[in-house]
């Protein structure tokens, strides 16, 4: 069983480095990523990574496009003889859907055609096959850290920062930056004139299509395109864990797969109902609750036995909360900066 230390929980998870070694080695550091954009534009911003074997797929979907008499996806430019210079960005291969796919609702339909017929034809069968097949649309950004819009709600003729959506499941396939929500219920309390810690922590059902019987945050789930952060998390909170919509408005405060946790608390007050707050499981996707103390919260993580994204999430609440300090954590520095990191985002 592993001895893991903070900082070896986090390089669990912030596993990737671009153009430089990874903090846990790995085949996969010989890889070339390739960025991809938006568009052919000089000016287009890159909207994800993509591993060899996808760029290799995606030359064959052209491939048969051509056979079929129909419009090409993407402008393949991974030949030294076809780099294009884009600004801000260095010289090198890229790839980029063509021009004629210029509207998010263009982008949307092509991505959904490719993607359910790689999950029919089984081409990545454990990553977005039938049995992994999420049926849920993420939203992918132009600006992966900026404005969370949506069509939906736009006026007409209004910029968007949306760009398009993509099956939640495919994600990891074209490198694209994700969104989830995060909540952890917790009590403090003091022993002795000392200030201790229990959080809900929930075991992942066995069933679960990713992840399945490790350790999580008492509710977490991705943000599904068109819904906003809290709204996502007030779904999440009554869908996995039976905390209705009025208990979480008010008390919260709150493959290459960079996702962006936007992370709630809710503190249980010491002067009502703690069964208020209890979790509990309701849509399978949670086997079970316990209330675990700090130390026992610790020894699992430390063990690896919770979701790496999850783990991630407690150490950050353990470090606002004063548990992880300067003066008990030597990598203290290191943590604080990985936590709130962009994915070298820079680099892509």
């Amino acid at each position: 069983m592993p001895d893991l230390s903070f900082l070896d929980v986090i390089n669990v998870c912030d596993n990737t480095r671009i153009h430089q070694p990874s903090p846990i080695s790995s085949i996969y550091d010989a890889e070339l990523l390739v960025p991809l954009y938006l568009s052919e534009s000089l000016d287009s911003p890159v909207i994800g990574l993509l591993r060899p074997i996808i760029v290799e797929k995606l030359a064959l979907e052209n491939q048969r496009s051509r056979e079929l008499g129909l419009q090409q996806m993407w402008a393949l430019n991974v030949e030294i003889a076809t780099y294009t210079p884009r600004r801000n960005r260095p010289l090198g291969p890229s790839v980029s859907f063509q021009d004629w796919l210029d509207t998010h609702d263009k982008r949307t339909a092509a991505m959904a055609e490719l993607c359910e017929r790689w999950r029919d034809t089984l081409l990545f069968e454990d990553v977005c096959g039938p049995k992994k097949w999420r049926a849920e649309p993420y939203p992918i950004y132009i600006n992966p850290f900026g404005i969370h819009d949506h069509p939906n709600d736009a006026a007409p003729g209004q910029a968007l920062n949306f760009a398009f959506e993509l099956e939640r499941s495919a994600c990891a396939l074209f490198g694209v930056i994700t969104y989830g929500v995060h909540m952890s219920i917790y009590e403090e309390f003091e022993v002795n004139g000392k200030k201790d810690l229990k959080v809900w922590t929930p075991t992942r059902s066995r069933t679960k299509q990713t992840f399945p019987g490790l350790l999580d945050n008492t509710v977490a789930g991705g943000i599904p395109s068109g819904m906003s952060m809290f709204e996502s998390m007030v779904k999440e909170c009554m869908e996995e864990a039976s905390i209705p919509d009025h208990v979480v408005r008010k008390t919260s405060k709150g493959w290459l797969q960079p996702e962006v946790e936007y992370v709630y608390d809710i503190s249980i007050p010491s002067d009502v109902d703690p069964k208020i707050f209890e979790p509990r499981p309701l849509d399978g996707e949670v086997e079970s609750f316990e209330l675990l103390i700090y130390d026992k919260v610790v020894q699992n993580m430390r063990a690896g036995l919770f979701k790496p994204n999850c783990a991630l999430v407690l150490v950050d609440l353990f470090v606002r909360l004063g548990y992880i300090t300067p003066e008990n954590e030597p990598d203290y520095l290191s943590i604080v900066t990985r936590l709130h990191g962009t994915f070298d985002f820079e680099r892509w």
